[in-house]
Order: structure tokens, then sequence, then C-alpha cells
């Protein structure tokens, strides 16, 4: 079934949005961000302010944070062979760093 779906998802059409395929975990080799849905509370979970900012720029900024907070925290490995810019390897570096207690 993974096979299937994942051959399926490459033909046109098969996918409501185009760009569905695009942002797809890995797609640029690192883990997805989180999802939210309406309403913009539910169960005590709030939806992050900046994406109901309708700020498309800080929107796109936080979910490149996200993808990077989770790769960093459940497959540190895939951080090897991402593209990163300069301030995210920054940051990166100092994340290792207060986690192995040199701050």
């Amino acid at each position: 079934m993974v096979v299937i779906d994942t051959v399926v998802r490459l033909l046109p059409g098969v996918l409501g949005n185009e760009q569905s395929a695009v942002t797809d975990s890995f797609s640029d080799g690192l883990l997805e961000y989180p999802h939210y849905t309406r309403p913009p509370e539910f169960r005590g979970w709030k939806v992050p302010d900046v994406l109901l900012s309708g700020h498309h720029a800080e929107i796109d900024k936080w979910r490149r944070h996200q993808s990077l907070e989770r790769t960093h925290s459940r497959r540190p490995e895939l951080l090897h062979v991402v593209e990163l810019t300069e301030k995210e390897r920054k940051w990166l570096e100092e994340r290792r760093r207060t986690e192995n207690g040199s701050d």
C-alpha cells in the first residue's frame, strides 16, 4: 500500500493541489512542520498566532523553523545532508551547545 500511495501521488490530478507533493515530509530533506486546522483552539491546543496572521513570509519562516526543530530533535542525522542557510547553521549549533550543557 505504501508503494501504491507513493506512485499514485506522482500522477497529475491525483492530489487536489500540485504543491502538496512538493511540501511533503522529506521533500526538502527535513521532517514536516506541524499542521493545524479549525477551530483556532481545540481541547486546549491553540494554533500559533503566526499561522492566523495571514503574513505568508512569516508563516513560511515559522514552518521552516518548525521543520528544523523537529528534524533536530527526532532525526538529527538528516541535518548533515540538508542545505542550510548560515543563520540556520548558527541556530542549530546554538541548540547543540545548549543541549550539551556548554552554555
